[in-house]
């Protein structure tokens, strides 16, 4: 009798599954060096779960407050992929000291190969104490990208 009540309960508790893949993009040219990587649900219109990153400006000094960055969920504003398309859009921002720096890494890319997508990056770095003009544009690096996604 417990059998058939744990196999029914386990039965009943059982709910449609949902498949899952990944979406994953890496960069280590002369200016920056980052990965960014997420799980993706194939149901309920793709969203993405346990989105992570780290971001290395190489330019920047060591010990510098935005020289190294590390991304959470909260991190990823905007995210699409389709067959044709993976777009990312990644802000950070953080105030330390009294002085407030940000970093927005867009990628935009289009499938080359069935899951390989390639297309550039763009990150707008702003940085208040570099910012000597009082103008608050951010200084833009860009470069070739390469993205996965199953």
């Amino acid at each position: 009798m417990r059998t058939i009540i744990g196999v029914t309960a386990l039965f009943l508790s059982a709910g449609t599954a949902c498949a899952t893949g990944g979406i994953w993009c890496s960069v280590d040219d002369p200016q920056v060096k980052f990965q960014v990587d997420a799980g993706v649900t194939t149901g309920m219109g793709g969203p993405t779960f346990n989105f992570r990153g780290d971001l290395e400006i190489k330019a920047r000094p060591a010990g510098d407050q935005l020289r190294r960055t590390t991304f959470e969920n909260s991190n990823l504003t905007q995210y699409g992929l389709d067959n044709k398309e993976l777009r990312l859009n990644i802000y950070h921002e953080q105030e330390v000291a009294q002085t407030y720096g940000s970093v927005e890494l867009t990628i935009l890319t289009r499938a080359s190969d069935e899951g390989v997508y390639d297309g550039d990056y763009k990150l707008a770095v702003y940085d208040s104490t570099g910012d000597k003009d009082s103008d608050g544009k951010p200084v833009d690096l860009t470069g070739k990208i390469s993205c996965g996604a199953e």
